[in-house]
């Protein structure tokens, strides 16, 4: 069924859900900064309409995945269901801990900033494996794959119409907390990604003219 699925890719995948977890958990949810993307739009439907997370994270994450599937085809499947069952595992590993920056509580800026790179970096890994750990994530790179994009773009298109919405509830102080971690983290995203990849492509293609 999936005849290119490789070990290094897995781990790749595993790798990126485990440092996603370690940021979430250890910074992300001491901070009390709202995200974009699907997290965002299911807190902003909660707080408006009295919609429970669980109900509509599940809908808009089943739709995000299904459209993945249809456009990037069935690995995009198996390496999103790695990656997504392995940032399972991880968080629940990581809540077995007490936070390792109790701290970060206190300093929303800080969180936002050092959050973001775990973020960035994790979900890079994650991407750049073939797979998404969550809906987020498989809606950008259906974007970027759409429109042709930067998938640090993509990230940004779609967090910014979350926030802007959540100004409806969010004071700015944490608005603009919000703004700066999903800024950094995409761009982060984008150029784990890339990085090597032109390397990798160019090693390839002379791999490829050797055989020929």
């Amino acid at each position: 069924m999936f005849t290119q699925v490789k070990p290094k890719r897995i781990a790749l995948a595993l790798a990126g859900s485990a440092i996603l977890a370690f940021g979430l958990y250890n910074v992300h949810s001491l901070s009390n900064v709202t995200e974009g993307g699907v997290l965002g739009m299911t807190l902003l439907l909660q707080h408006w309409f009295g919609v429970s997370p669980s109900v509509s994270g599940l809908v808009m994450n089943a739709v995000c995945y299904a459209l993945g599937w249809k456009l990037l085809g069935k690995e995009f499947l198996f390496y999103s269901l790695v990656s997504g069952g392995g940032f399972s595992l991880f968080y629940a590993v990581a809540e077995s801990f007490p936070p390792l920056w109790p701290q970060l509580a206190q300093a929303p800026l800080l969180a936002a900033v050092v959050g973001a790179m775990f973020v960035g970096v994790g979900v890079g890994l994650s991407v750049r494996a073939g797979g998404a750990p969550g809906g987020d994530d498989a809606l950008a790179m259906v974007l970027a794959h759409g429109l042709h994009w930067k998938i640090q773009w993509a990230y940004l298109l779609t967090d910014l119409i979350v926030l802007s919405l959540s100004l409806s509830y969010l004071p700015w102080d944490r608005l603009l907390c919000s703004l700066l971690t999903v800024a950094i983290s995409g761009q982060v995203i984008g150029l784990v990604q890339r990085a090597g990849k032109s390397r990798e492509n160019r090693i390839s293609g002379e791999q490829t003219k050797a055989r020929e």
